[in-house]
């Protein structure tokens, strides 16, 4: 991935992440952001990236 690319992708996840924290589980965004940028990576729209960013913090199976 390119500078670019990641800086991309990381202000698109801060932009979602900006939603989840004030009524997700306490939690560390780095680790938000790692599940959206490494879903983002994968192919995934936006907001099956927030879903699945979403589900790494929740502890859910994915």
């Amino acid at each position: 991935m390119d500078d670019p690319t990641l800086a991309r992708l990381l202000r698109e996840a801060e932009e979602h992440h900006g939603r989840y924290e004030p009524v997700g589980p306490p939690h560390h965004w780095s680790d938000w952001y790692a599940g959206y940028v490494v879903a983002r990576q994968q192919g995934r729209t936006p907001d099956e990236a927030v879903a699945d960013a979403t589900l790494v913090i929740e502890g859910a199976p994915h």
